[in-house]
């Protein structure tokens, strides 16, 4: 075996385990961090650390962990996807990267328009980090999507890009648009503020109905498989016959169609609001008209 296939094994072996390791950390942090409950326990993102502050105390929690857990096992598999990338003889990884590249820059060029081509990797970045953060319950892990504080801080990102783009004309103009009517100026100001509120609320909300629910038709459904099978002897009696097939069921919808349902929505919302924020036609005549004005001086000089 030569040494570069070795090598090429050794690093693939790496960028496995940046996608395997962060899971493994993660449970094995919940197991030994998890106080024991009975019945049902339905809680918030569970306080690691907390240090104090004069304004509020910087808590360290499991969505926070979780959510770093999740970017570090991402960025494996993209190291691992693009490993090895050539023009010929090509991997089956690479056939799956390229066909992740296509279909993102597909989504961004029909949504946003050729302008907004570079915001390809973003949006791609957007789905990957939503999904894989609301999938991360399939095993046992504390979904980042269901702490309001994590999403919160998606949207303010999304936010900070839409007024942005809307301010690319120049701040009048962007005054100008909120006053326009002026009649309806507090209701288009509450509307620039509700953007990522109602982001933040609409992924944040639909993941953590998902876990809840859950929880409570799991619980359910143990206490009427006893109520049902309870008088049978033996072990029997206390077998949650009724919990079989229907949680698995449950969880294959709000685990996994909905997370990534909602992460398709939240990328999808924020290429809206960047895209139709934007006055490309008024930007492209300011431009030109600098241009213009540009070489009018030069040809002067």
């Amino acid at each position: 075996m030569s040494k570069k296939s070795v090598r090429f094994k050794v690093v693939d072996l790496i960028y496995i385990c940046m996608m395997i390791l962060p899971a493994v950390i993660g449970i094995v942090l919940k197991i030994l961090t998890t106080p024991k409950t009975e019945g049902i326990s339905i809680t918030g993102a569970q306080i690691y650390l907390s240090y104090p502050f004069p304004v509020q105390d910087l808590v360290i929690t499991s969505a926070q962990v979780n959510s770093w857990l999740v970017m570090i096992s991402i960025t494996g598999l993209c190291l691992y996807l693009t490993h090895g990338l050539k023009t010929r003889d090509i991997l089956k990884r690479q056939h799956f990267a390229e066909w992740i590249v296509e279909k993102v820059n597909g989504l961004v060029g029909q949504s946003m328009g050729e302008y907004f081509k570079g915001y390809a990797p973003f949006i791609a970045a957007i789905i990957g980090l939503s999904a894989f953060s609301s999938l991360i319950t399939l095993i046992g892990l504390y979904p980042p999507t269901s702490d309001l504080n994590i999403v919160a801080g998606w949207a303010i990102i999304t936010f900070v890009l839409i007024t942005y783009y809307k301010m690319k004309c120049g701040p009048l103009y962007y005054i100008k648009s909120l006053t326009s009517p002026v009649l309806l100026t507090p209701l288009n100001v509450i509307g620039e503020i509700a953007t990522p509120v109602s982001m933040a609320f609409r992924h944040y909300g639909n993941v953590l109905s998902g876990t809840v629910i859950s929880v409570l038709v799991a619980a359910g459904l143990q206490g009427l498989s006893n109520i049902v099978f309870g008088n049978l002897p033996g072990f029997l009696g206390e077998f949650p016959f009724l919990q079989i097939g229907i949680p698995a069921v449950l969880s294959v919808y709000f685990d996994i169609f909905s997370g990534c349902l909602q992460a398709y929505i939240f990328a999808m919302l924020t290429m809206m609001y960047v895209s139709d924020g934007f006055p490309l036609e008024e930007y492209m005549k300011k431009k030109s008209l600098k241009r213009k004005s540009k070489n009018s001086a030069m040809e002067v000089n």
